[in-house]
């Protein structure tokens, strides 16, 4: 029997859909207004995952350029049609709205995103986190969560919902109906719709992807319904649980390499002495699924699998593009990123922005370890800039070189404290680590704590210990997670030499 690790796909990766094409599993998760936009990951043994692409790679495919903190790509449904097409469909929330992707190799190019509207074909069908199935007839079923995002009603939500869509035109063949929407949990969402042995089968995230989030199923004898509720719901959760892995919800069902049916879903690692603060945001795990002689599945309990430590070196190059893990809110990198100019370097430059600001001049990586360390070289001899941690714009810290200072900055919900120190040369090594708090009376108060510092002329200057709780996902209140990254403020900054290092001790 596989060991599978656990979380799968480490930081901040949520609402995971997943497809298997033979001996090949495909992975699509959420970016909100990150991009590139909708990570494409994929496995042969569904141990070791690479990340092969993006859904959204060229301006335009989301509507992310303006996008709210936390709109933009929530949650797609990744599937392949027995067309040997791939489709994924997906709500740009406050951006487009809710859209169907296709392409042949999911590694893509991916099509520019097709609006689903309601029958009239004059907006976007009103609702969040789509999934794509056909009926018998061959017609596709979109079955989605009637959250309302916009206009008259935005903020109510009407349950599960369902209509059959044309995909020539991208019309509601229907007016949506409601479908079965759980047992009662608050914000019924994520449903995935399966045929399974002659039977239709819902699953639905409700609780709410806080502490009360969990997994529950229905079953019937058509796509449209009635529902009956299984017998055994939630059939995964965590709540009012000591578990390790939080937040447990947002399944999507997959037959595995041993031809045991799994579950991918979304989960936190909160630490500290109640388990309170989730560093990373949420991941993406697996479980098992046991199918029993009644028809009805149930799923193991979600457990903590971390995988070894790693260390990622970059050094930037002319002719290496950056790799897919980069990623930058609201627009793409390599529209900062310039790799030409000075060959070795990764230069930025600001254009009035800084980290306070919905797009910033910043091109980071997502914190993957519960503890880690990064570092880079930076020339500010035209400018200031430095390195960050950021879950938005409003929660972020950050080292800054630039004009004879070094700073280290936090930033919470806009409270800034910043801690500085004189310097007289313009070529620094900044630092970030993420550590384990000290433990008072047996007992972690926070999730980590961060050490901010800078090397200059071979000597480290610590310059401040910022309370990690402050960038976790229960204070932002933000569905990302933590992106490390190098950014500029003012003029021109040169980077070089990134090294990053961590591990879940």
């Amino acid at each position: 029997m596989t060991d599978y690790p656990n979380p799968l796909v480490p930081g901040f990766h949520p609402d995971p859909s997943a497809v298997r094409v033979g001996d090949t599993w495909y992975l699509a998760t959420s970016t909100f207004e990150y991009l590139p936009g909708i990570p494409i990951h994929r496995s042969t043994d569904f141990v070791t995952w690479e990340l092969i692409g993006h859904v959204a790679t060229r301006p335009g495919q989301l509507g992310v350029e303006d996008v709210r903190t936390a709109g933009g790509a929530w949650a797609p449904t990744l599937r392949r049609h027995r067309d040997g097409v791939f489709h994924l469909v997906v709500t740009d929330a406050m951006g487009r709205g809710m859209l169907h992707f296709t392409a042949t190799d999911p590694a893509g190019p991916w099509s520019d995103g097709d609006l689903i509207t309601d029958s009239e074909g004059r907006a976007s069908l009103n609702g969040i986190d789509p999934d794509i199935a056909w009926d018998a007839d061959g017609v596709a079923v979109i079955t989605y969560s009637g959250l309302i995002l916009g206009g008259e009603g935005a903020g109510r939500h009407l349950g599960i919902l369902q209509a059959r869509v044309d995909l020539d035109t991208h019309r509601a063949l229907e007016e949506p109906r409601s479908l079965w929407s759980g047992t009662g949990g608050q914000f019924p969402e994520a449903p995935h719709l399966y045929e399974i042995d002659g039977r239709w089968y819902l699953l639905i995230a409700e609780g709410g992807t806080e502490r009360g989030h969990g997994v529950s199923i229905a079953r019937a004898d058509r796509p449209e319904g009635p529902f009956e509720t299984g017998p055994a719901n939630p059939i995964v959760s965590a709540r009012s649980t000591i578990r390790p892995v939080q937040n447990t919800g947002h399944g999507d069902l997959v037959i595995g390499p041993d031809g045991e049916w799994l579950c991918v879903l979304l989960g936190v690692r909160p630490r500290s002495m109640t388990r309170a603060f989730s560093a990373l945001g949420r991941e993406t795990f697996v479980t098992r699924v046991q199918w029993h002689a009644d028809g009805w599945p149930t799923m193991e309990p979600v457990t903590l699998n971390p995988r070894s430590g790693t260390r990622v070196d970059v050094t930037f190059s002319p002719e290496v593009p950056l790799d897919g893990e980069w990623i930058t809110p609201r627009r793409l990198p390599t529209e900062l990123a310039d790799l030409t100019t000075r060959p070795g370097w990764l230069v930025l430059r600001a254009d009035g922005s800084s980290l306070d600001d919905p797009r910033p001049v910043f091109v980071g990586r997502r914190q993957e370890h519960l503890t880690q360390s990064t570092s880079l070289d930076l020339d500010c001899t035209a400018g200031v800039g430095g390195l960050a941690v950021r879950y938005d714009e409003s929660f972020h810290v950050e080292v800054e070189a630039g004009a004879g200072r070094i700073v280290a900055r936090a930033n919470v919900a806009g409270l800034v404290q910043e801690w500085a120190a004189s310097v007289d040369t313009d070529r620094v090594t900044l630092h970030i680590e993420s550590r384990r708090p000290d433990i008072e009376g047996g007992f972690a108060r926070t999730s980590d704590v961060f050490h901010l510092a800078a090397t200059v002329d071979g000597r480290r200057i610590d310059l401040a210990e910022v309370d990690g709780r402050f960038l976790s996902s229960e204070t932002a209140e933000s569905f990302t997670g933590r992106v490390v990254g190098v950014y500029a403020r003012e003029g021109r900054v040169d980077a070089a030499n990134w090294t990053s290092e961590g591990d879940d001790a």
